[in-house]
């Protein structure tokens, strides 16, 4: 008998930010992300609006959120505005929250667009896309360290 395969699972990834979240949806199954347009936020404070209409168009089964650390793995401010963004989104929309340790994965993703950029299939890079770019790398993230291959 064939072995059966497990139901593909669409979750969101957020990359927390003063100014902007940095957004990306990903799906279990193959563990890969796509980024979506980044969300303004001011002073910290989310655009809950939008993020309700991309929870309500995606219908994701959980949520992941970027928590950045310092290189040596202690804590700063920015650790405990994304643990608090994470909370807020958890008690908004009662879907699982996954923290992801986000240390680097800026850099990752300003890497992966400007190789994208080298190679002609993508135009100039903004800050936006960079947030969104590390959106993805977190969602993958968290996909393979459940599905180590």
């Amino acid at each position: 008998m064939p072995e059966r395969q497990p139901a593909a699972i669409t979750l969101l990834g957020f990359d927390y930010g003063l100014r902007r979240i940095g957004v990306a949806v990903g799906q279990s199954l193959t563990a890969t992300a796509s980024p979506l347009p980044a969300l303004t936020a001011r002073d910290g404070v989310p655009d809950w609006t939008a993020i309700e209409k991309l929870i309500d168009e995606w219908r994701p089964a959980a949520l992941v959120v970027g928590v950045p650390y310092n290189m040596d793995g202690s804590r700063q401010e920015m650790t405990d505005r994304a643990e608090r963004f994470g909370r807020q989104l958890h008690g908004r929309f009662h879907l699982p929250v996954h923290a992801v340790d986000e240390t680097l994965s800026s850099v990752a993703a300003e890497e992966r667009l400007k190789e994208a950029r080298r190679e002609g299939r993508r135009g100039r890079i903004q800050k936006p896309d960079i947030d969104s770019a590390a959106a993805c790398v977190l969602l993958e993230t968290w996909f393979n360290a459940r599905n180590p291959a």
